[in-house]
């Protein structure tokens, strides 16, 4: 496993000692550069028009299509660092 795979996971954990819930639109960001880091581009069927919560995470993270997993790991990292501060 790369240091950046170990960063990426330990990022992962200490995101849940958050002490407070980020807004929706980090945590979209959040769970999109997760999926980008882990599972690369998007794929599997959208979500049915009805059901926004998951059509708005198949759009967050089909917005970054394109970006390779470490760029994603990177940005990840750096997202949560900011918000645990």
């Amino acid at each position: 496993m790369t240091d950046l795979r170990r960063e990426f996971e330990q990022a992962a954990e200490d995101i849940q000692q958050l002490g407070q819930r980020p807004d929706n639109d980090t945590l979209l960001k959040l769970y999109a550069l997760y999926k980008q880091g882990s599972e690369g581009d998007v794929h599997g069927e959208q979500p049915g028009f009805f059901d926004f919560v998951g059509t708005a995470k198949y759009e967050a993270w089909a917005h970054l299509r394109g970006v390779s997993e470490d760029e994603a790991m990177h940005r990840y990292i750096e997202l949560v660092q900011d918000l645990l501060g």
